[in-house]
């Protein structure tokens, strides 16, 4: 079963600004295309910048405009595990979009010895490198390989492990069960910190979102603390980039969940001078 981002919709949109955004004109060049055994790849350059989509679905790519530069915005809540721990040596990155976020990790984690990399995805590194400058390391091992059944044959442990994968509609749901969870923690240093990339309604806690109301206290049967971002400066940023609106409008978002087990602090001080303004993104933590 397939979780899609429209389903978990409770509100519907202003209907201006929702016709602002469809009239909107990208100037959308396709680069590259390709039918996998898994996904519709298109890598497009428009005038924000550069994307991989599958489908129609923004994945991974870099934007470049006067008001933002940088990774897809949601994909920045990824680097706050290293205010939590700069000590991380071992990362699992289910999911491999642009590469970039590797590289960061790359120049975050100065005692980085490992990243291992699983995607279904045959074309995905090739793309990385060809159109969005991904370097790889001696440190990065890719695993050409369904994400799952990964986690079931390695022994391996990490101190963080980060899942944010997509098909051309959505969401598995063999990435929100019980079974995943408990494959996930199994894979987990005691000081290990789990994060996880999913949609949801804006609303996160109205009753109606029972999926991701029912998931949150699922993760909260294997984590002793689950940190919930509700992506408002990612939602800000894309909107203001791509349709110049200053006004978030669909009630969909990219709900980011930081799960471990050891107490961990994060000043609101703390920086990630080199690669982002952290601090806007440690506004969104709503919940624990």
């Amino acid at each position: 079963m397939i979780i899609t981002p429209e389903e978990l919709e409770i509100y519907k949109p202003d209907k201006k600004l929702k016709e602002k955004m469809d009239k909107t004109e990208l100037f959308e060049k396709t680069l590259f295309e390709v039918e996998s055994c898994f996904h519709s790849i298109r890598v497009v350059r428009n005038k924000v910048g550069v994307f991989l989509k599958y489908l129609e679905t923004y994945q991974a790519g870099i934007i470049k405009t006067p008001c933002y530069s940088g990774n897809l915005p949601y994909i920045n809540y990824f680097l706050i595990p290293y205010l939590m721990n700069k000590n991380i040596k071992d990362i699992l990155l289910i999911g491999f979009g642009s590469g970039v976020l590797i590289n960061q990790y790359e120049t975050l984690f100065q005692n980085l010895k490992r990243i291992d990399v699983v995607d279904i995805e045959e074309n995905i590194l090739d793309i990385a490198k060809k159109y969005f400058n991904y370097n790889k390391t001696d440190k990065m091992n890719f695993y050409l390989q369904d994400g799952l059944i990964f986690l079931k044959t390695t022994k391996k442990k990490y101190d963080l492990v980060v899942v944010d994968v997509a098909n051309n509609f959505g969401i598995d749901e063999r990435f929100c069960n019980n079974d995943y969870l408990s494959l996930i923690n199994s894979h987990l240093k005691k000081t290990g910190i789990f994060v996880s990339n999913l949609p949801s309604s804006r609303d996160i806690f109205n009753k109606k979102n029972k999926f991701i109301l029912n998931l949150i206290n699922n993760y909260k049967n294997y984590f002793n603390n689950v940190d919930i971002y509700n992506g408002e400066t990612s939602n800000r940023v894309f909107y203001k980039t791509f349709f110049d609106i200053d006004k978030i409008v669909l009630d969909i978002t990219n709900l980011i969940l930081i799960s471990y087990n050891k107490n961990y602090t994060i000043k609101k001080d703390e920086k990630i001078d080199r690669i982002i303004d952290i601090s806007p993104y440690l506004e969104d933590f709503v919940r624990r």
